[in-house]
């Protein structure tokens, strides 16, 4: 499950858990104050008739709404492990290894659109995520942009740039020099060759 629908689900399963909880808690505290004024009129105490103390409704609110997220934050990377995305980047990655080694009977094959390994570059970038495939794609197609072109092309946010290159880098598909303040990224070289 994508992690940000699932924080969504528990956070507004939270607020509904707020939300009810406060609704009975202000019933149970009107009920109180009806009963009151009644015992104060009839100059008796109405105490042991008027129900549930309100301040129980709000202790129990406030727990139910702490079991619920805490248990969700204790089990929320279990719940929304990446495992499937991560095993599909280490094939990704194995795959442009391999790209470099095909045949020329794959590439002959591959010239009628029926072998999806003659196409290595649109295969790893189906098996990765969308961010990194908005960073990923205009740098093969502009080897040695900046990370400022990146951001301008990709329409993200400067740090998310920085940390989606900074994963792609780590797992070998592409690559960074320094250039005065910024970087040019390029593409590693097993994905360059596999492109040719």
């Amino acid at each position: 499950m994508n992690r940000r629908r699932a924080d969504a689900v528990v956070g507004l399963l939270v607020a509904a858990v707020v939300l009810v909880g406060g609704a009975l808690s202000w019933d149970a505290y009107q009920q109180q104050q009806a009963f009151e004024q009644m015992g104060s009129m009839m100059g008796t105490s109405m105490g042991t008739v008027h129900g549930t103390n309100p301040l129980w409704y709000v202790l129990g609110t406030l727990l139910v709404a702490t079991l619920v997220g805490g248990g969700y934050l204790a089990i929320r990377d279990e719940l929304t492990s990446t495992g499937g995305v991560d095993q599909q980047r280490r094939a990704a990655s194995e795959q442009i290894a391999q790209g470099s080694a095909e045949t020329s009977g794959d590439t002959a094959r591959s010239n009628d659109g029926s072998n999806p390994e003659a196409q290595p570059r649109a295969r790893v970038l189906d098996l990765l995520p969308e961010d990194e495939r908005r960073i990923l794609d205009p740098v093969l197609s502009s080897p040695g942009i900046t990370q400022v072109e990146l951001r301008d092309r990709s329409d993200f946010s400067k740090s998310k740039v920085s940390q989606t290159v900074s994963g792609l880098e780590k797992r070998g598909l592409l690559y960074r020099e320094r250039q005065g303040r910024t970087y040019r990224i390029y593409p590693s070289d097993d994905l360059e060759q596999s492109q040719s």
